[in-house]
């Protein structure tokens, strides 16, 4: 066989293009409906056509091409569903500022012009982040690439809107929304920042009518009294009960409003007695519900004061307006005092935008219907959590949620399918454009001008991707999915919501298990953002590090959904297990190279215990991870390749077999190498190739001895080697292993040097467990440097001498013959004196009340830490120094 040159240090960017393109010329990563096999699918969380990749789409992604390529390679037919969102607000945005810089505004160019311009930007700018992906790379079954507003997905969100609407399940109505100012538009409460603010507490003296008194309440929003229709108070709070019925005077504006009770009043927040506004505050607004208030609208949808505001505040600004008012109520001597506080402002999180609570005209879906099945099915496990703690996070929103405000006044997206006769105010829903009128025939028909909140589209995202409303083979064959994998922080607004419309539209659960991710923050564990400049791009670690081990470093991290402290040199771990089974395919193929031509036909070979010992690790390691996948545990599934990859094959079966590799006898050798080293770890890479497909793939092809091999992540478990548990096997070798531990302890505590062979006597009288110690004692020797080797039944040693203990085996070194004693004495009490000297400096520190005061916690508890590495590392070199004295080692 003609030997490839292979390089001598792992270049994943010679590599990872290379098999991509390799991929994706084979068409590798579609799947098809193939009854001979189950499914198993999973939809992307459609990223925004905006989007670039972040390190949380990079994590979740690896996350789920980890399991799709774990599946495939187990003989699933698997589906990634790709595609992206088309992202309403974001995307208008990007492209209005695009006009901005022209001089323009989509009102100049038309909404038709607009969206010439708005599907142009998408077509040139909306691929960006499937490149990306690509470099991850994610086995996406590219054909089936879905976008939120494709023709087939439009579809969908038209029937789902008109088949809601004629079960009453949406209406139009006057609600209290989150309406951006500057966007023009209500937006989602996911679409809100919540940013803590520094801003103040006016307190405000309502006087009673014909009464010399007054009730004071306290606002964040003193604009917002301008349309107050009421003061609250708790029906519990004593101070208030004579005044509940009662009518006050709103300061400024003069108008006669109701003290009235209500549950919702949290009597330890100012004074007691808070504004009821209605139209501009959401808490207001039930309130004016459960006590039939007037809604006074006094801003219009730039934020700019109505002619209800009154005519002093008129034409003003909202925030030229607070100051107005503060400077009248000043005067009028209305304002009690005004206290610094605290508290989250919601700004929107395109433009930054302070939101502003309003009472607007919108559509809306009645979400408790809908809510009752999703409860349902979670409650009986027909869909299960991973972890199981996010149930009752999830229970908790869907029994007391709120109806939905679907509607968006923007021109990109979905555009509500509703017409309105001009000529009788008939109202038409329809999935296709009206032609006339249901009612008088007329075709004087306009459609309503907004578009749905992206969420309406992509809470169909599992079914619709498929080909819903048609029952297509897809739908039969690859729906319900079989796992969602998503980031906590959507929770609410797309996975439950996806959870209602797949039991509404398709009667069936849209998938069996939803896998919630931690969320990545930086290494302080902050929430990574542009302002703080802590943000990492997974592109730029790719091009660092190699994508592998990316994807390696993050699934490493990624603890039952626990958020992940993230550093870039965190990804230098990916980096070294790369470069560590990279070493071992080098060492192996080498080998191979060189000794392959000396196997024979029929060779019969002996097993010997490590080879026994490996393959049973095998057998267990594949087990293990089949366990870890199915629930969801898969960075225990990557740690347990990875142990026995670096330590169990690396560290030991390698060194253990290259005594007989390099031995005259190559037959043996070549049997060896060919029948258990190498298939061994190949069967090893194999599990490995759904966490790091790019390096497995190159070590698969590179130990292939024909072309009949096409690529590891399509070839199935049944073409791999399968090893065999063998208990007593494993225990023999875990008890050398641990003497070997032992003794390589001592070498290194005590300061031997590397060349010098050591004498070892081992204390046991059990000759079950003596014989193998015996039989391999070449182990010893190999991996621990030991010259001669005594077993006996007792020993009293005399001299100087270390020892150990190993379920109740004692292992002793005598140091006469290995170090010069005196001198090791002198070195071990210089490090004594040393570390001594570092104790009371740090005790002196932390025996000042003044340091201990003053200086930050996490800096008082690095010298904790201190104190206790030296008094550790003080006490094992005292240990040390004792038994060069000859005294007792308590060790």
């Amino acid at each position: 066989m003609e030997r490839k040159e292979i390089e001598k240090v792992y270049n994943p960017k010679k590599i990872e293009d290379k098999w991509y393109k390799y991929w994706l010329e084979g068409n590798y990563f579609h799947a098809e409906v193939n009854l001979k096999k189950k499914p198993f699918t999973i939809v992307i969380p459609p990223p925004n056509v905006t989007g670039a990749l972040h390190m949380g789409h990079a994590l979740q992604g690896t996350l789920q091409d980890t399991l799709i390529r774990y599946y495939r390679i187990n003989n699933y037919e698997s589906l990634w569903m790709p595609g992206t969102d088309h992202a309403g607000i974001a995307t208008q945005n990007v492209v209005e500022k695009e006009l901005a810089k022209k001089n323009l505004k989509k009102e100049d160019l038309g909404r038709e012009k607009f969206l010439e311009e708005m599907w142009e930007w998408k077509e040139k700018h909306g691929n960006i982040i499937r490149s990306q992906w690509e470099k991850l790379g994610c086995s996406c079954d590219w054909e089936r690439d879905r976008f939120t507003l494709d023709e087939g997905l439009s579809k969908a969100v038209k029937e789902v809107f008109v088949r809601l609407y004629k079960k009453g399940l949406i209406y139009r109505g006057e609600y209290i929304v989150n309406w951006c100012p500057r966007c023009s538009t209500a937006i989602s409460d996911q679409e809100v920042d919540k940013v803590d603010s520094k801003g103040h507490l006016w307190y405000i003296k309502y006087p009673l009518k014909d009464e010399s008194v007054y009730i004071t309440v306290a606002t964040t929003r003193p604009e917002t009294m301008l349309g107050d229709t009421a003061v609250a108070v708790n029906p519990d709070d004593e101070r208030f009960k004579v005044l509940v019925g009662k009518k006050v005077i709103l300061p400024l504006v003069n108008r006669e409003i109701e003290i009235i009770a209500d549950e919702f009043v949290d009597k330890e927040f100012g004074t007691g007695a808070v504004k009821v506004t209605p139209a501009h505050d959401p808490n207001d607004f039930d309130i004016g519900i459960r006590k039939n208030l007037e809604q006074v609208v006094i801003m219009n949808e730039h934020a700019v004061m109505t002619e209800d505001a009154g005519k002093d505040y008129a034409g003003m600004d909202r925030f030229e307006c607070r100051n107005k008012v503060i400077q009248d109520l000043k005067e009028t001597g209305l304002l009690e005092k005004i206290e610094d506080y605290t508290h989250a402002v919601g700004k929107c999180s395109r433009c930054k935008t302070i939101i502003e609570p309003s009472l607007s005209m919108q559509w809306f879906v009645k979400m408790k219907p809908l809510a009752e099945k999703a409860i349902e099915g979670v409650k009986n496990s027909d869909i299960k959590f991973f972890p199981k703690k996010w149930k009752e996070d999830y229970f908790n929103w869907m029994e007391n949620i709120r109806d939905w405000c679907i509607s968006r006044q923007l021109w990109w997206g979905h555009r509500i399918p509703v017409w309105y006769c001009q000529d009788c105010d008939e109202i038409l829903v329809k999935v296709e454009e009206p032609e006339s009128c249901d009612k008088c025939s007329g075709k004087n028909l306009k459609q309503d001008e907004d578009v749905l909140d992206t969420w309406f589209s992509s809470w169909l995202w599992p079914f619709s991707t498929m080909g819903w409303p048609d029952n297509t083979e897809e739908v039969k064959y690859f729906y319900p999915t079989t796992v969602l994998v998503s980031g906590y922080d959507i929770l609410f607004f797309w996975i439950a919501r996806m959870i209602m419309a797949g039991y509404e539209f398709t009667g069936k659960k849209p998938y069996s298990y939803i896998y919630i991710t931690g969320m990545i923050k930086d290494e302080l564990g902050r929430w990574m953002s542009k302002s703080l400049g802590n943000g990492i791009d997974p592109l730029e670690m790719i091009d660092r590090y190699g994508a592998d081990s990316v994807r390696y470093s993050l699934v490493a991290l990624a603890t039952e959904g626990q958020d992940i402290k993230l550093a870039k040199t965190r990804f230098e771990m990916g980096r070294n297990f790369s470069n560590k089974i990279w070493n071992a395919f080098r060492f192996l193929i080498t080998n191979r190279s060189e000794i392959s031509s000396c196997i024979p036909e029929n060779k019969t070979f002996q097993e010997e215990l490590s080879d026994k010992w490996i393959l049973s690790r095998l057998e267990k390691t594949t087990a293990a991870v089949k366990e870890y996948f199915k629930v969801f545990k898969l960075n225990e599934a990557l740690y347990t390749i990875y142990n026995f990859l670096w330590h169990e094959y690396c560290d030991w079966y390698i060194e253990l077999i290259k005594e007989r590799l390099y031995s005259e006898d190559k037959e043996s050798a070549a049997v060896l190498l060919n029948r258990i080293a190498i298939p061994v770890f190949e069967k090893a890479i194999f599990l490995l190739h759904p966490f790091m497909p790019f390096i497995t793939e190159e070590i698969w092809q590179n130990f292939a001895l024909n072309d009949k091999r096409k690529s590891i992540m399509i070839t199935t478990e049944d073409e791999t080697l399968y090893g065999k548990v063998d208990e007593k096997s494993e225990e023999s070798m875990k008890l050398i292993q641990d003497i070997i531990t032992v003794i390589r302890n001592i070498r290194g505590e005590m300061n031997v040097p590397p060349e010098k062979k050591a004498d070892v006597i081992i204390v046991i009288d059990d000759e079950e467990k003596k014989e193998p110690l015996k039989k391999y004692e070449n182990y010893f020797q190999r991996l621990a440097k030991t010259a001669e080797i005594k077993f006996v039944e007792s020993y009293t040693h005399s001299g100087i001498a270390a020892s150990g203990i190993v379920k109740g085996i004692e292992i002793y070194l005598p140091l006469e013959e290995l170090i010069d004693v005196e001198i090791e004495k002198n070195r071990l009490q210089k490090e004594l004196d040393r570390l001594q000297q570092l104790i009371e400096n740090v005790n002196k520190k932390l025996s000042n009340e003044k340091f201990v005061k003053k200086a930050p916690p996490e800096v008082v508890e690095k010298e904790h830490n201190k104190k206790a590495n030296y008094e550790l590392s003080f006490e094992k070199i005292k240990n040390n120094f004792n038994i060069l004295m000859g005294k007792k080692n308590d060790a």
